[in-house]
């Protein structure tokens, strides 16, 4: 669904805070914040909007000709507003869930994660080719159900106005009570982690009981540093490499595949390939974890530990 109303008006209120934060890291934080990257994430930003303008109408008109077809008719009473709210998020925590395992849309979303910095602007990061992806269908699905498509892009501008404050470092710990309701600062760093105890994990969006449900949350470790990024980082501030490098290796790999092995790097999960040569973000997760299981039996085994940072999640080893 396009963007709405809520994120034009919050817009001043984005570049207020980013300034406010860019003053707080000098001080506190330094590495926060590196010029080029945040130029980089504000270009992103940019052409996020200009793509959401382009392909808006057009995923505006399949939201109203499914709801031609709706199941129930809610109308605009109040109290479809806050459920409409609450079906958004759990929708759009499958989609982001489904973005992280299916490289198809893994490719549009890794943009999200590129920086190695975690900051506001980060949160500007959002994705140029999130229509071509089709991203939006797991918005249409309430369309259905019938929730008006105006009503629906509302409060998915709403979501993502409360997912830009949870891109800090700057705030630790909410109350305990909100930590365990909400998505939060402190959740939404493990998200961007590619430490291998965090490897996708916390897909909440505003949410995150979805997480505790659903058997994907991860609390953040104080005892564990933080690497942002991706697992094989990009190494370069260009804008359109930053933007395409995924579709570019995914093309690569189904041009190379064999043929019963094409559509298999497009809809398996980032990192996979035909002969076992690369890893995926499970693969990676499952041997920190049989590390972990084996440091904690007395006399472990000598054993050589690769760096978890040497291949990427849906990118060719390098």
């Amino acid at each position: 669904m396009p963007d709405f109303s809520p994120t034009d008006y919050a817009v001043p209120l984005f570049v207020i805070l980013v300034l406010a934060e860019i003053v707080w890291a000098k001080f506190r934080n330094p590495q926060a914040y590196e010029t080029r990257d945040t130029l980089t994430s504000l270009a992103f930003g940019l052409g996020s909007t200009v793509a959401g303008a382009v392909f808006g109408v057009a995923t505006l008109a399949a939201a109203m000709w499914l709801y031609e077809w709706r199941v129930f008719e809610f109308g605009w009473v109040w109290w479809a507003w806050p459920l409409a709210f609450v079906l958004d998020d759990f929708a759009y925590y499958w989609f982001h869930r489904t973005a992280h395992r299916v490289r198809w849309f893994w490719a549009a979303h890794v943009n999200h994660h590129s920086s190695q910095h975690y900051n506001l602007s980060t949160a500007l990061r959002q994705s140029w080719t999130g229509p071509l992806a089709l991203s939006f269908i797991f918005a249409l699905p309430l369309a259905l159900l019938g929730f008006h498509p105006l009503m629906i892009a509302f409060v998915r501008g709403l979501n993502l106005v409360y997912q830009f404050w949870i891109h800090t470092e700057a705030i630790k710990r909410m109350p305990r009570w909100f930590e365990a309701v909400m998505n939060t600062p402190s959740h939404h760093r493990v998200h961007h982690a590619t430490n291998p105890r965090y490897l996708d994990r916390n897909y909440a969006g505003v949410f995150i009981v979805w997480d505790r449900m659903f058997g994907t949350y991860e609390p953040e470790t104080d005892g564990e540093p933080i690497r942002y990024g991706i697992v094989k980082q990009l190494g370069s501030f260009n804008l359109l490499w930053a933007v395409f490098h995924e579709w570019i290796g995914m093309a690569q790999d189904v041009w190379r595949a064999p043929w019963r092995h094409k559509l298999s790097y497009v809809w398996r999960e980032p990192g996979w390939s035909h002969d076992g040569s690369r890893e995926t973000s499970r693969t990676i997760r499952a041997r920190w974890q049989s590390r972990q299981s084996a440091g904690s039996r007395p006399n472990p085994p000598t054993e050589s530990v690769s760096d978890e940072n040497a291949i990427a999640e849906g990118s060719r080893p390098a």
